[in-house]
């Protein structure tokens, strides 16, 4: 899920891996997440390249390159142990996603995060697990005055599969000094369905979730 269609970004990542560059430095330079190219890059060999510094500025220290090691090293670490979702584990890692970030207002499913992935990862499971009327989701973007509403109403509606005809009236904040200064480019999504039994479906598999014993071996 995610990595269709981006046969071009991999196949750069794969030289630019095979260059040298980390894994933090290739997703920065194709706007892509550091997971999707550990992935796309886990079997290419790897060797530091050698940095050559700007006048008057620092390379790495040997703190900073530790810890960027033990990061790409915990990142493979991890796509490893997780490898592929099977449905069981599918269903409850959404249902566990939905716990944490989703509204629990009755009636309505709702998830609202800035983070891409983790919408679609809510678009996918909502739509795999339950028979979504297409139709009646919606979609409000949170937008700080200043930013791009096209940009992220395009940017959205892909993420998510909600066109844009089904998006609600965008909430556009006015600056405010107070306020933290890193704003998302594309704000926050809320993905909402009107459907009281979903609604209370999903709430459901969150309580069984929250209530259920742990087998844990040993």
């Amino acid at each position: 899920m995610g990595y269709r269609g981006k046969v071009k970004e991999r196949n750069q990542a794969r030289r630019l891996r095979a260059k040298g560059w980390t894994m933090p430095e290739i997703a920065q330079r194709l706007g892509v997440s550091k997971s999707s190219v550990s992935l796309w890059t886990k079997d290419v060999a790897f060797q530091p390249r050698m940095w050559k510094r700007p006048p008057g500025r620092r390379g790495p220290n040997a703190l900073q390159r530790r810890k960027e090691a033990e990061i790409e090293a915990l990142l493979a670490e991890g796509l490893a142990r997780m490898a592929t979702l099977s449905e069981r584990e599918f269903l409850v890692a959404g249902a566990a996603l939905y716990a944490g970030e989703g509204s629990k207002t009755e009636g309505e499913v709702r998830f609202t995060n800035s983070d891409p992935r983790m919408v679609a990862f809510f678009c996918a499971w909502l739509r795999h697990f339950f028979e979504v009327d297409e139709s009646r989701l919606r979609l409000r973007l949170y937008l700080h005055e200043g930013l791009d509403l096209d940009a992220a109403t395009a940017h959205w509606a892909k993420v998510t599969g909600v066109p844009r005809e089904q998006h609600r009236a965008a909430h556009r904040p006015a600056d405010d000094p107070t306020m933290r200064r890193t704003k998302h480019q594309f704000g926050c999504a809320a993905v909402g369905y009107c459907c009281s039994r979903t609604h209370r479906a999903v709430m459901g598999l969150v309580q069984a979730l929250l209530t259920c014993e742990v087998a844990i071996p040993g």
